[in-house]
């Protein structure tokens, strides 16, 4: 089997179901794991190489359809390839996800065991949320301007599970342009900055806490990766997030 993939985080669910033999191309921001020997890069998420990945002749290619191009998972359908697209938008959607790409990928056993993994994960998060009184948020994930991340998204509802309450809800789109008087007004207890796909830093922790006058201690820099890649890393997240919400 020859697999190619376009997303980052579908790229490191092969590597952990025991698929990675299997991998021969990905793209140039699929960076776990960190060692991919022989794995040929075809470009970016936004803009992959076609061209390269028909030359790769792959049995299969694994992409995500908010992360990727329509016109280029069609270009690659349109040449006789396969291509396994999903979008989960909830964690509760990831178990069967990483089960598909199992069975796609002729690695059930071990995906299962990943699968199971988040699922104890999602289970303990909604039990922990239960007891706790919930936390109001906020996440920016972009800067000039500044955007956030509505309820309608994945990486909100893995903090929502985790027992937090998104302030920006889903009417304002999935990915709305805020102010910082906005979203002052909206007084979530916590402003979460992802390191991706902006890389916020302390720098930005200051400037935010100016622009809103709050409280730097309301303001969290955390990884991007665990907020927002879905996968074998949702595990992960999720007790990240319970982490995060309980400061």
């Amino acid at each position: 089997m020859r697999l190619v993939s376009l997303c980052p985080s579908l790229t490191e669910t092969l590597f952990e179901i025991g698929a990675g033999a299997s991998v021969i191309g990905a793209t140039k921001f699929c960076v776990e794991p960190r060692s991919m020997p022989g794995v040929v890069r075809i470009g970016g998420t936004k803009d992959p190489s076609v061209e390269r990945i028909l030359e790769l002749e792959p049995t299969l290619v694994f992409a995500n359809r908010e992360e990727n191009r329509l016109e280029d998972v069609m270009a690659l359908e349109a040449a006789g390839v396969t291509v396994h697209a999903s979008m989960p938008r909830r964690v509760a959607e990831v178990p069967a996800l990483i089960r598909d790409v199992g069975e796609a990928a002729a690695c059930e056993g071990r995906a299962e065991r990943v699968a199971a993994e988040v699922e104890r994960a999602l289970d303990e998060a909604r039990a922990s949320a239960c007891e706790a009184e919930p936390r109001r948020f906020a996440v920016l994930v972009w800067r000039r301007p500044w955007i956030a991340a509505s309820s309608d998204t994945f990486l909100s509802n893995l903090l929502e599970e985790a027992g937090g309450v998104n302030v920006l809800d889903a009417a304002a789109g999935r990915y709305p342009e805020v102010t910082m008087g906005e979203v002052a007004r909206l007084d979530p207890n916590l402003i979460l900055l992802p390191s991706e796909p902006f890389p916020f830093a302390r720098k930005h922790v200051d400037e935010l806490a100016a622009a809103t006058r709050g409280n730097p201690l309301r303001f969290l820099l955390c990884d991007g990766q665990l907020l927002t890649w879905h996968g074998s890393r949702t595990a992960q997240g999720l007790r990240a997030a319970r982490r995060w919400l309980a400061r």
